[in-house]
């Protein structure tokens, strides 16, 4: 897929106030500090389209940006750690859940999982959680040119073996880097192949 265009559409306090499910959307969403915002930017290749910060929990609303007319990409606020108080964390949790469980043109939701940690209990639950209620999701790992190709490689199938523990087959996964752009190609790819207005050309 070649981006031709990315536009803000808008931020959104809870799921009521998000646009109209006109377009197909992919949710992206993790820990908090996953790279999520880093990734989004890096596949539409539009250096601060979603802002990034050193500071976990910067994500704090529901941000929809457009991408080639066709298709949105939804930037959720992260889970786990976050310099927030509680009653700011519940309220975003509650966020979240509504838009996961009622969009109802959500195509998948990319789980970002941090190459660098070993599985957390919050990610594994969350992940079984949009299995149970049957949302698609893709897992995502992050920051591969942090470490080693053996290292990276070591982290995702001890991951993969932990989800194996309550799932018969596993979500289909990508290794990504922000910064060497790895897994852009195959993350743009399964967008396009998963979207009902890519209409393969008549020959």
């Amino acid at each position: 897929m070649i981006i031709r265009s990315t536009a803000f559409v808008k931020s959104s306090e809870k799921f009521e106030q998000c646009p109209p499910p006109v377009k197909p959307e992919y949710a992206f969403i993790g820990r908090s500090n996953v790279g999520k915002s880093s990734l989004i930017n890096m596949l539409v290749n539009v250096k601060n389209l979603a802002k990034t910060s050193g500071t976990p929990g910067k994500t704090q609303l529901i941000n929809h940006f457009e991408v080639n007319e066709k298709f949105w990409i939804v930037d959720l606020p992260g889970y786990g750690f976050a310099k927030a108080p509680k009653s700011v964390t519940a309220k975003w949790e509650i966020m979240i859940r509504g838009y996961l469980e009622q969009r109802e043109n959500l195509m998948c939701v990319f789980v970002l999982i941090d190459t660098r940690i070993p599985p957390q209990k919050n990610d594994l639950e969350f992940i079984d959680k949009l299995g149970e209620q049957g949302i698609p999701l893709v897992l995502v790992f992050t920051k591969a040119d942090k470490q080693s190709k053996t290292r990276t490689t070591a982290a995702v199938e001890k991951f993969k073996e932990a989800v194996a523990e309550t799932w018969d087959e596993l979500p289909m996964c990508f290794v990504t880097s922000a910064e060497t752009k790895d897994g852009r190609k195959e993350l743009l790819d399964f967008i396009e192949k998963s979207n009902p207005l890519f209409v393969p050309k008549k020959i």
